[in-house]
């Protein structure tokens, strides 16, 4: 599990096909420290597993599956790609719950300055998968950043971003069209199960009677 906290960008530095995959291998000064051949890394929101460790980058396997769905389509050498390492059982929840687990790709639109201010506008195009997860004022995870909604018009979908964020992750290298990872929030998720479960149950005495009427 993750929270959307980025800890470092890392940079492409080779694609290769290998059968039906593909294999990264992502140059980085401090996260392949922390890894070990196997474990899990968030790479800008997909959850991937560490491969060929070395002191300044690791790879990691594509499934044609992943190569699809996900904004990786668009990843070429050199790119900028967000890192996150898994939360501890003991460290503390930055952002909010992050599965790593794609559920659309969105469409980068513009990165705006906002106007006498240092601060910046992230806007996107959600796919229909995400959009009807998307609330004013939710949790998104886009790239891998755990991000606060703060203007929703139909798909289109606002954010403001403060120069730390811009300065680190990989939003400042995106460009208009570019494709991103986007995980809507799990709870959103839930609850449309639950809803769900709820409105094809039939309303008898015995239902009724269960919930305490």
């Amino acid at each position: 599990m993750f929270t959307g906290i980025i800890e470092e960008v890392g940079k492409v530095a080779q694609l290769a096909q290998r059968g039906e995959s593909r294999r990264v291998t992502i140059q980085a000064e401090n996260t392949p420290k922390e890894l070990k051949t196997g474990d899990s890394v968030a790479v800008s929101g997909v959850c991937l597993t560490a491969l060929d460790i070395q002191a300044k980058s690791f790879c990691a396997d594509l499934a044609p599956e992943t190569w699809a769905c996900t904004s990786f389509s668009r990843i070429r050498e050199g790119a900028l790609v967000n890192l996150e390492l898994p939360m501890k059982a003991d460290g503390r929840f930055g952002g909010h719950v992050v599965q790593g687990h794609v559920d659309g790709i969105g469409k980068f639109l513009a990165l705006d300055r906002i106007a006498n201010s240092e601060n910046w506008w992230l806007h996107l195009e959600l796919p229909a998968e995400v959009e009807k997860y998307t609330v004013y004022k939710g949790s998104i995870c886009i790239e891998g950043i755990s991000l606060t909604v703060a203007k929703l018009d139909g798909k289109r979908c606002s954010l403001a971003i403060i120069p730390h964020t811009v300065g680190m992750t990989n939003l400042k290298s995106l460009k208009s069209g570019d494709p991103v990872n986007l995980e809507a929030d799990l709870i959103a998720k839930y609850v449309e199960k639950m809803m769900k479960r709820e409105s094809s149950s039939a309303l008898t005495v015995e239902n009724l009677v269960r919930q305490g009427f």
